[in-house]
């Protein structure tokens, strides 16, 4: 587990950054609690990956956003769950 925190000066106002990495064992339901505490704006920036970084899954309250490695797996994902996205014509 690793923590870093850090203050980006130079701007009109100081932006404080908290970093937090681990690396956890998965089992069903393990990301729940942190899902719901993005959901109901508790937290944010919270980004969940493969343990090879190929995957990126970023959560935030409204939605996620999704990385995957090629085009062609983002289409897969993209019809395995059509009825998640976004009735918008424009995707968004």
């Amino acid at each position: 587990m690793r923590t870093r925190s850090s203050v980006l000066t130079g701007t009109s106002s100081p932006s404080y950054w908290h970093l937090f990495a681990a690396r956890r064992s998965w089992r069903y339901g393990c990301l729940d609690e942190r899902l719901r505490d993005v959901a109901d704006d508790k937290v944010a920036g919270v980004l969940v990956t493969d343990t090879q970084m190929r995957r990126l899954h970023h959560p935030y309250d409204g939605g996620a956003d999704v990385f995957l490695t090629s085009s062609e797996e983002r289409d897969r994902m993209r019809d395995r769950h059509a009825d998640w996205l976004s009735s918008h014509p424009l995707g968004f």
